[in-house]
C-alpha cells in the first residue's frame, strides 16, 4: 500500500495505468519469490488497491486523416514524415520505424526485412518472435522511401560558425548506421524528440488529442482487412500478429508463402495524394543508391 501511494504521489507519474504496470511487475516478482520458498509475510499485495484505468481508447483513423498528419509532420519535422508511412502502409511500430536500414528493404521487390528496433537510440530485439519478417508492401510505400532518402541521407548542414565551436570542443561526426530515419544530426530518432513533434502534428492536423503512432498500425490493419483483397490469416500475417485474436480485434512473422503476396491497398486509399516529385525518376539507379549500391 506505502509503496503504490509512493507511486502515486511521486512527480513525473501521473498515469494510473504506469501504476498498474508497476503493480503488476511487482507482483511477478513476489509470485516469484513465493515460488523460491523466499521467507514473506502473509497476505502481502492483498490489501492493495490500484487506481481505477480507463481502457485506452483506439483512435479509428481514415485515409485522409493519415494524409493529413503526414502533411502536418512535413512542415514540422519534414525528415520524420516518412515515419508515418511506414506505420500506416507497413504498421511498423515505433521502435520498429526509428531502426529500419536502408539494407533491410529490397527496394525492387517491394520488401521490407523487419528485425531490429530502436530504443534510446539502441538497436534492441523485436517485440515477439511474430515481429521478424520479411514483409511485402505496397509499391506506395516505396515511393515514399525513395523520395525520403533522396532528401535526408545526411546530417543537416551547420552554419561555418557552429562548424568551428563544434571542432574546437572535439565534435566527432556520427557512424553512419545505415538508417533510413535520423534526426537533423545524423544519429538515431529518439522517442522524446519524435513525440514531441507527433503531437504537435496530431493538433496541426485536426486529430483526436488522444492519437498514438500505434493507431496507425491500427489503421494498416483495417485497412488491409476492409480492402477485401486479402483473406483474414493473411492479414494476420501481414500485420505481424502472433495470435489471431489480435488481428480479429484490430490490431501478425508472416509465413514465407506471404513474401509472394502482392500489397496494393495504400496505393488505392492514397490515390488522391500526389506522388513525391522525382520519386520515379531513374527508379532503379535510385533503388541502387539507397541500398548503397549492393
Amino acid at each position: 500500500m506505502a509503496f503504490v501511494d509512493y507511486l502515486l504521489d511521486k512527480q513525473g507519474i501521473e498515469s494510473a495505468w504506469t501504476v498498474l504496470q508497476i503493480f503488476k511487475t511487482w507482483r511477478i516478482l513476489v509470485h516469484y519469490m513465493l515460488d523460491e520458498d523466499v521467507p514473506l509475510p502473509p497476505n502481502i499485495m492483498a490489501r492493495i488497491e490500484l487506481p481505477d484505468v480507463m481502457p485506452r481508447v483506439k483512435v479509428a483513423l481514415s485515409p485522409g486523416q493519415v494524409a493529413a498528419v503526414a502533411a502536418a509532420m512535413r512542415r514540422i519535422a519534414p525528415r520524420y514524415e516518412v515515419l508515418i508511412w511506414l506505420g500506416a502502409c507497413a504498421g511498423l511500430r515505433q521502435g520498429e520505424a526509428f531502426g529500419l536500414k536502408r539494407s533491410q528493404v529490397a527496394w525492387t521487390h517491394d520488401l521490407l526485412h523487419i528485425e531490429e528496433q530502436r530504443q534510446r537510440g539502441m538497436a534492441v530485439r523485436l517485440k515477439t518472435k511474430a515481429s521478424y519478417a520479411t514483409l511485402p508492401v505496397d509499391h506506395f510505400l516505396i515511393e515514399r522511401l525513395l523520395h525520403h532518402v533522396s532528401r535526408f541521407s545526411e546530417p543537416e548542414p551547420v552554419s561555418p560558425g557552429a562548424e568551428r565551436r563544434r571542432q574546437a570542443r572535439g565534435y566527432v561526426e556520427p557512424p553512419d548506421e545505415g538508417l533510413i530515419v535520423t534526426n537533423r544530426f545524423g544519429r538515431p530518432v529518439l522517442i522524446s524528440d519524435f513525440h514531441q513533434k507527433w503531437r504537435k502534428a496530431v493538433k496541426q492536423a485536426g486529430l483526436p488529442e488522444r492519437t498514438r503512432f500505434h493507431d496507425l498500425k491500427h489503421f494498416y490493419t483495417t485497412t488491409l482487412g476492409g480492402s477485401g483483397k486479402h483473406d483474414p490469416k493473411t492479414v494476420q500475417a501481414l500485420s505481424r500478429h502472433a495470435k489471431f485474436s489480435e488481428t480479429w480485434d484490430t490490431y501478425a512473422h508472416p509465413p514465407l508463402a506471404v513474401e509472394e503476396v502482392m500489397v496494393t491497398a495504400f496505393g488505392t486509399a492514397f490515390s488522391h495524394i500526389d506522388t513525391p516529385a522525382g520519386a520515379l525518376r531513374n527508379g532503379a539507379a535510385s533503388a541502387d543508391q539507397a541500398s548503397g549500391g549492393s
